[in-house]
């Protein structure tokens, strides 16, 4: 039997790192319980100190199919190449020119967003081409 999953990024901003994400996948910043109209409501009935409000955000797909993506403040920052990474499917089904137009497409939106392109990967051989990013924080992920 299958596990639901989510994805979690340790990272400086939550807040920041959900929009950003949000606007990547189409998700959307998970709202929050119902009787609260919003977080900040919620977590002070829960007696979350106000220091802590700003620690965690997270990110649900509208649709419920995709895993949650959940954002934790931590103390240290990024200090290596990430070892599990996100794949943004942004041409499936597209081959050639016409894939690496829609990578050039969905890079440029990102790149409005806060991310930063690292290189470019041609396609040939094994290669179907791909675009190596980063998020706002440093976190690389590909446009495949």
């Amino acid at each position: 039997m299958s596990k639901e999953f989510q994805v979690t990024y340790d990272c400086a901003d939550p807040a920041a790192q959900a929009e950003f994400w949000a606007q990547a996948l189409g998700y959307v910043v998970q709202p929050p319980p119902g009787g609260f109209a919003d977080w900040e409501a919620a977590l002070t009935a829960w007696g979350v100190p106000p220091e802590l409000h700003d620690s965690r955000s997270a990110l649900v797909d509208p649709d419920g199919k995709g895993p949650r993506v959940f954002f934790q403040r931590v103390p240290e920052g990024k200090t290596a190449k990430n070892r599990v990474h996100l794949d943004v499917r942004a041409a499936p089904g597209l081959t050639g020119d016409e894939r690496m137009a829609a990578l050039e497409a969905e890079a440029g939106r990102l790149e409005a967003l806060g991310a930063k392109r690292l290189y470019r990967i041609e396609p040939g051989g094994l290669e179907v081409g791909h675009i190596t990013m980063t998020d706002p924080e440093g976190n690389e992920f590909c446009l495949d």
